[in-house]
Order: C-alpha cells, then structure tokens, then sequence
C-alpha cells in the first residue's frame, strides 16, 4: 500500500500556510469576482480579508464560518492533523468567538500513503478539536496528488463581543501572542536542520489553541483582532492598516521569536513564500536603519497557526497581557502601535 517511511514534506510543494497564493495576485483573482447576495445579517464577509465570515441571527448571536487546509508542514502524520486542525479553529477566535463543531476536509494520496498514516492524521485533528471542546460532525475526502488536511469550523459570538480586522484606532497599542519563526523552522526541518529541542518548541507553539480569543472580544478596550498565518506578520498587520485606514509603527527588537529563528534565517533557511510576501506588500513598508534581509525574511515568514493580533487602547494593555499569560502564552508582547497616516507599516 505504500512505505511506512515515506517523509510527508517531501510529497507537498509546499507546507502549511506557506501554501497560501501570495497577497497580491489573490487580490488580482478576487478583482474579478461580480460578487453575491449581501444581506443585511452578513455582519463579515470578503470585504476586509478577515480570518472568518459572521451571520447574525439574532441581535445575542451570531455565527462564525471559516475553511483552513494545506499540506504537510511535518512529517510525523499526527502533529500535522493537530497542526491543521488547530490553525483551522484559530480564525473562529480570532473573531471573539467560541467554536462550536468542525467538518473535516481530507484529500490524501491513497496509493502512496499506508492507511494507517492517513488514519494518523486525522487522530492528530480530532484530539485538538477535544481540547477545544467541540466534536468532528462530517466532512469531505478525496484522492489527490498531495496531502491535504483541514477543517471547516463553526462558531458563535455575540455580536457585541465580534471584533474585526479593521477596526482598530489610532494610538491603540499592538500585541502579538505567539512567537515568530515557524516558516523559517519548517524550511529548515525540511533539509534536516531542526534540532529536537526546536521540533518541539516548533510544536508546541503550532498547537497551542488561540483561547484568548473570546475573553478579548470582552473588552471594550481590544478593538481589533486577527491571526498571524500565512501572510506573515507584515501581510496581516498590513490588513488591519489598510482596513481601519492607519499606519502601523513595529519595534523589530520587541518581536517574539522563537528560540533559533535568526540564526536559522541567516542561514538561509526561508521559504519561497516569505519572498512573495515580501514582493507584495514592499510598496508600502518602510524599513528603518539596521532592517536587512534577515529580519525582512521574519517579518514575512508565514506562520502556520500563528499567534493572535491585537489592536487595543493603552489601557487596556496590561489586561490583555494578563489574559494571555493566564492562558498560557508566555511569548505575548507589546511590539508597536497604530498612528493616523496613510496606511503602511514602519519597521524600526
């Protein structure tokens, strides 16, 4: 049926979020979309690339619907189902929402891969999904060339507590709740160049579900929140400018990164899509004094489950880095602010 030791990330042309098409061309297919039914109930839709759609049903609820799957990051079949499926369930709180049920989205080289590798993945999957609380109710399978996995997941927030990727305020401050780096470490394990102690730093931080999410959407203080995926933190903090019409100002040095990703980065182990990242967002990013190709390669390395973004008054900081680190996530930090100005991101 297949070899036992076959290396997931060498049947994938690419891994994780990494996947994702590059920001600008994704706009130029999107440009030719004539658009749908809008209702007044379809509280998020496409119109700010935010991590989920919404649909009010009541003035006290409204639903949460997104899609995430991509191919191997890892090899090891059970990490990469906890990995999709957690990245999956991030965007439901990344919009102050809580989870409610998930389908899965399985499309699997049968021929290649022994079932038992394929049944992996999928235990990888639902063991997060119970950690978040929330069961597996179906999904789709397919035979493909590539390893895919994923999940649909639904949620419910009320729609006082829904924050968006666009409304964040000038003089908000911006904090980041994961470390930066897994682009970096997935080409690296790649070439067999992770060492284990970073597999499992690697791990632990691609796992970790984003449960801050809708404690935040309880402030009246957090006014903007989304996830930090494929885009890179430049791509998606650009999002957050772009949709609430500010400019952002980021301290490299205050970034959290995990524990080699510098090193790794001046390596050379980066992946393609930091570069198109990069090649799509440049015209509207400045770079200070001392920002060269190493620390440009960080602030666009796709992060596959990635931390959260938050936009929040001054504050209201202090709360919010309390919410994190009672839920465990001992990276977060403050690294810039939002200013009135044309939209962009300055990089000191």
């Amino acid at each position: 049926m297949g070899n036992e030791n076959i290396r997931l990330t060498q049947l994938s042309h690419g891994g994780g979020c990494g996947c994702k098409i590059a920001p600008d061309i994704l706009q130029k297919i999107l440009a030719g979309s004539a658009g749908g039914i809008i209702p007044p109930q379809l509280l998020v839709g496409t119109e700010s690339s935010d991590d989920a759609a919404v649909y009010e049903i009541n003035p006290q609820q409204a639903i949460v619907a997104t899609t995430d799957f991509f191919m191997p990051i890892v090899d090891d079949p059970y990490d990469f189902g906890r990995i999709a499926a957690t990245n999956a369930i991030s965007d439901v709180y990344a919009m102050g929402g809580t989870p409610l049920f998930a389908l899965a989205l399985v499309g699997m080289p049968v021929s290649v891969l022994p079932v038992e590798t394929i049944a992996r993945i999928l235990a990888g999957g639902e063991s997060v999904c119970r950690a978040a609380g929330i069961p597996i109710a179906g999904g789709h399978t397919i035979d493909s060339v590539e390893p895919i996995y994923g999940l649909v997941a639904i949620g419910i927030v009320n729609p006082q507590h829904l924050r968006r990727n666009s409304s964040a305020k000038a003089g908000d401050k911006l904090i980041l709740g994961k470390a930066l780096g897994v682009g970096v470490y997935s080409a690296a394990l790649k070439k067999d160049q992770l060492q284990e102690s970073d597999y499992e730093a690697m791990i632990a931080s691609t796992t970790q579900l984003n449960t801050p999410g809708p404690l935040l959407g309880c402030l009246n203080g957090v006014h903007a929140v989304t996830d930090v995926t494929g885009f890179g933190l430049l791509g998606h903090l650009m999002e957050v400018c772009k949709g609430s019409g500010l400019r952002a100002r980021v301290d490299f040095s205050h970034l959290p990164m995990l524990p080699r990703a510098v090193e790794l980065a001046g390596a050379g182990y980066v992946t393609g899509a930091s570069g198109r990242n990069w090649n799509s967002l440049k015209q509207n990013v400045k770079l200070g004094t001392g920002i060269g190709d190493v620390e440009q390669a960080l602030l666009t390395d796709p992060q596959t489950s990635g931390g959260l973004l938050v936009s929040c008054s001054p504050d209201s900081v202090t709360e919010v880095l309390s919410i994190f680190l009672q839920q465990g996530f001992s990276h977060v930090s403050v690294i810039g602010e939002l200013t009135a100005g044309e939209f962009g991101v300055d990089v000191l």
